[in-house]
């Protein structure tokens, strides 16, 4: 990852009332781009066939990273939103927030030649991406990692997700003042 990548992330990042904000990223197309670049860079050489992203961010940065990688993209939605067809669902142990998301998956948008990055803007406790591989490997792909602008994944849940790359970890963002 460049500097300019990590540079882009930390100048648009900011604290507002006690919450982390990465939405000025997406308002920056230099900064934009260079986040994105910065994700899917090290994955280049994956062979990864499509990224799936998980409502909201998600849906952005994933999208934005398969026009970069030349991929699909596989939209991981919540529970209400409208999303035809024959789905994979699955409910999410609780995120750092205390929710328990149910996640759906369109089943035939992957199958056994895939090959799954996972794109998103901040992991902690990792069981939405953790239910997110899990119905990616119930349509018979193949799981890759987690590309991230934020890790704060504690190690015991990094084993069970593979790889995880972010462009920044949460204990060098800047410190929330409030």
């Amino acid at each position: 990852m460049s500097n300019s990548t990590r540079g882009a992330l930390l100048k648009h990042f900011r604290w507002i009332e006690g919450h982390a904000d990465v939405w000025a990223i997406f308002r920056d197309a230099k900064a934009l781009r260079h986040v994105v670049a910065g994700l899917v860079d090290p994955f280049r050489n994956s062979d990864v066939t499509a990224i799936c992203g998980i409502e909201s961010r998600g849906f952005l940065l994933g999208g934005a990273a398969a026009v970069e990688l030349g991929v699909g993209f596989i939209p991981v939605r919540k529970r209400d939103g409208l999303f035809p067809g024959d789905k994979i669902t699955a409910a999410a142990e609780r995120d750092y927030r205390q929710q328990s998301h149910t996640l759906r998956l369109q089943r035939s948008s992957l199958g056994s030649h895939d090959r799954v990055l996972l794109v998103d803007d901040w992991i902690e406790t990792g069981n939405q991406a953790l239910t997110a591989r899990q119905m990616v490997e119930q349509c018979g792909s193949s799981w890759v990692g987690c590309s991230v602008l934020v890790d704060q994944l504690h190690d015991d849940r990094r084993a069970a997700l593979g790889t995880v790359l972010s462009l920044v970890r949460a204990d060098e963002l800047p410190v929330w003042t409030g």
